[in-house]
């Protein structure tokens, strides 16, 4: 009798054990192109060794309408980089993505960039036009474009983008990648996902929460 209290007792400690282990869950920080994680659990240490963080930037999205890095500050956000006339990846990470901002679009706090890697064709009349015929309605979704070095540079530079290639490739070459990347309120980034699967849009949502509650 007292050995079954016994199991049963530990079995509730350790079950407790793991709920608090659990809760106490941070994500990982990415400071590299190679996308390491790091993970660090006192906040003051966050600065030290995390000095990475997403440059400013200024782009003018679907509406015409000046978006920067003010418009977006102390919010989460999820990035990624596509063009309109693309035949490949991209239609399947706007529908991906789309499933996520459905979910969250009447959260104030989360915002979606989708940059174009060919601005000048995708201008804010294009992009209006792709946003609508795709059927988004948030209006914290904004489609991105503006001059290609700068984009490139923001992505490649701040977004790690192309991870296998980082900081090393010229910035004119042609940029496509199917990341998505999260990046929390103090602009680093918390994770990278492959936009073309939908099973990893469940874990950026739930990475998504765990950073509303850091």
């Amino acid at each position: 009798m007292y050995r079954i209290v016994f199991l049963l007792l530990s079995s509730l400690f350790l079950l407790s054990c793991t709920e608090s282990s659990s809760d106490t869950a941070t994500l990982p920080y990415y400071n590299d192109p190679d996308f390491t994680p790091i993970f660090i659990k006192n906040e003051a240490e966050v600065t030290k060794k995390i000095p990475h963080t997403i440059n400013d930037f200024s782009f003018l999205n679907q509406d015409s309408i000046n978006i920067a890095q003010k418009n977006i500050e102390g919010k989460i956000h999820v990035a990624n980089f596509i063009f309109t006339v693309c035949p490949s990846i991209c239609p399947t990470m706007t529908k991906n993505m789309k499933i996520v901002s459905d979910r969250l679009q009447n959260d104030r706090g989360i915002v979606f960039l989708s940059y174009s890697v060919t601005p000048w064709i995708d201008t804010p009349s294009v992009l209006k036009k792709f946003k609508d015929k795709n059927h988004i309605k948030n209006t914290n979704w904004h489609f991105l474009t503006g001059n290609k070095s700068a984009i490139y540079q923001l992505a490649r530079q701040s977004y790690f983008a192309e991870e296998d290639i980082g900081f090393s490739k010229d910035s004119s070459e042609f940029l496509h990648t199917e990341h998505f990347i999260l990046v929390d309120k103090t602009k680093r980034i918390r994770g990278i996902y492959n936009g073309t699967l939908v099973l990893e849009m469940q874990q950026l949502m739930d990475d998504i929460r765990a950073l509303k509650k850091e």
